[in-house]
């Protein structure tokens, strides 16, 4: 009965809940945008706006949003767990900052590489899901559907886990690893460096204007997606093949030589635009709702022991 007051009392369910808020933001702005990257990536050929044109008149517009209940449904715990575990980790590895100071960037950097591996165990299998449900109508009008008759996440999971175990479902996880651990350690280091440069004194005081959140939270994920972006690519095409996928990878390495000898070097950037686009407009969401989120709860935090207070007083 007394849990979720205590726990949103605690620094550590202000986190989670806050996470969650932004997690939920960036899913939805970024989504159609994501679905259009992962089809750039997985195909020979395309722009973005050839293949948003060729999806909105084969499948309709809300196939741009196909496969967002997977991550949608998993969004608000996983992107809390990511919130909270941070600002553990930025913390822990730093230990000479007091704890009324913000963590050292030392201590940001080695917060997010930590955080990046360990939600790669919560997002593995969401992505591997994502990915072959954003595929799945491309695949069946190309006749070459790995997965037939699958009307969402569920099934598509079931599939998979049917065909391949848990093996098939962490398909990825070692290059999913490589890709988010250095990332998350970009991406939080670009955030507080920027809205410390933009807002001097904010890391401390919490006042940093929508701007600055929108702006240093947009560059921090275009940041983090420049660095890992090939290892996206094979990543995306590592996970998009089933067992019975003609020509399969035998691993990530294998992906990497065999995507390179076909389609040259430029095939590791391909759909980087759309992605670096993506990214600006879901990093600026997710932090403006995470910091508005923690803000709001902080406040009211504040106003229930002032009238607490006065309630004492009287």
């Amino acid at each position: 009965m007394d849990f979720w007051p205590e726990f949103l009392a605690s620094s550590w369910g202000k986190e989670f809940v806050a996470g969650g808020f932004g997690g939920i933001a960036g899913i939805v702005s970024g989504y159609p945008l994501d679905t259009i990257r992962v089809r750039q990536q997985s195909c020979t050929s395309g722009s973005a706006l050839k293949i948003l044109r060729h999806v909105a008149a084969t499948e309709g517009p809300l196939a741009l949003y196909r496969g967002m209940a997977a991550p949608l449904a998993s969004v608000t715990f996983q992107n809390a767990m990511v919130f909270q575990i941070y600002a553990v980790l930025s913390r822990a590895f730093d230990r000479n900052v007091p704890a009324s100071d913000p963590p050292s960037y030392k201590g940001v950097a080695l917060g997010g590489f930590g955080t990046g591996a360990l939600q790669s165990l919560m997002l593995t299998p969401v992505e591997l899901v994502k990915i072959r449900l954003q595929l799945q109508q491309r695949n069946i009008l190309d006749n070459k559907s790995p997965i037939t008759g699958c009307r969402g996440p569920t099934d598509v999971a079931r599939g998979i886990f049917r065909q391949e175990g848990w093996r098939g479902i962490y398909r990825g996880l070692t290059i999913t690893v490589l890709r988010d651990a250095p990332a998350h350690g970009l991406y939080f280091w670009t955030y507080e460096y920027v809205r410390e440069q933009l807002h001097p004194g904010c890391r401390k005081n919490g006042q940093e204007s929508f701007r600055t959140m929108l702006i240093a939270g947009g560059l921090a994920g275009v940041a983090s997606w420049m660095c890992c972006y090939p290892l996206d690519v094979i990543k995306t095409r590592f996970q998009a093949q089933s067992q019975s996928t003609p020509s399969r990878y035998t691993g990530i390495v294998d992906c990497f030589r065999r995507s390179v000898k076909q389609e040259g070097y430029n095939v590791l950037w391909r759909g980087l635009g759309t992605a670096v686009a993506r990214a600006f407009v879901v990093n600026g969401a997710i932090f403006t709702a995470y910091e508005t989120a923690l803000r709001c709860l902080f406040i009211n935090d504040n106003n229930n022991h002032e009238n607490i207070k006065a309630e004492n007083t009287l």
